[in-house]
């Protein structure tokens, strides 16, 4: 090999090495910043075709389900709010400081972002309402329908357990 094809060669290797570790540092960067979305059943039992992946204690998730008739519960003290959310197979409770959004309301879709702590708890930043589903495609709506096709009064003791 003559001596411009190997400087050549060397070149482009630095180059790929160098686009590699760029690569990876933004993503070791970024991997706090992702908040993956999780159905109540999802965080009580994991997800997958096997259940294994379960969020960890700690993780940053969203979080959406339905708020469980009669779990509002508010401190008359402060803007603290704590609900349960609900789907088909789970329930979760959620606290929330601040600000509750106008849409909001016991039976209505929601989806909170926070924190998942000890005891199935997410500690929520932000709590967003979901408006009607008259324009949601059909494959989402079908999937809505099967995840909450149960009443919130099938759950014994907000444990998730069917009567």
């Amino acid at each position: 090999m003559n001596i411009r094809r190997r400087r050549r060669l060397q070149v482009v290797v630095a180059i790929l090495a160098g686009l590699g570790l760029a690569t990876g540092l933004v993503m070791y960067a970024l991997r706090s910043n992702i908040d993956l979305f999780y159905t109540p059943s999802e965080v009580l039992h994991g997800r997958g075709p096997q259940h294994l992946e379960k969020p960890h204690v700690g993780q940053h998730l969203r979080i959406g389900g339905m708020v469980m008739p009669g779990s509002v519960k508010r401190d008359p003290d402060s803007l603290a709010v704590e609900f349960k959310l609900y789907d088909a197979n789970g329930v979760v409770d959620v606290s929330y400081v601040g600000i509750l959004p106008d849409l909001f309301r016991e039976g209505q879709g929601i989806v909170a972002q926070g924190v998942l702590e000890d005891g199935n708890l997410i500690k929520a930043q932000q709590v967003l309402a979901k408006h009607d589903e008259k324009y949601t495609p059909p494959e989402i709506e079908d999937a809505m329908k099967q995840n909450h096709k149960g009443p919130a009064d099938r759950y014994q003791n907000g444990q998730g357990e069917q009567p």
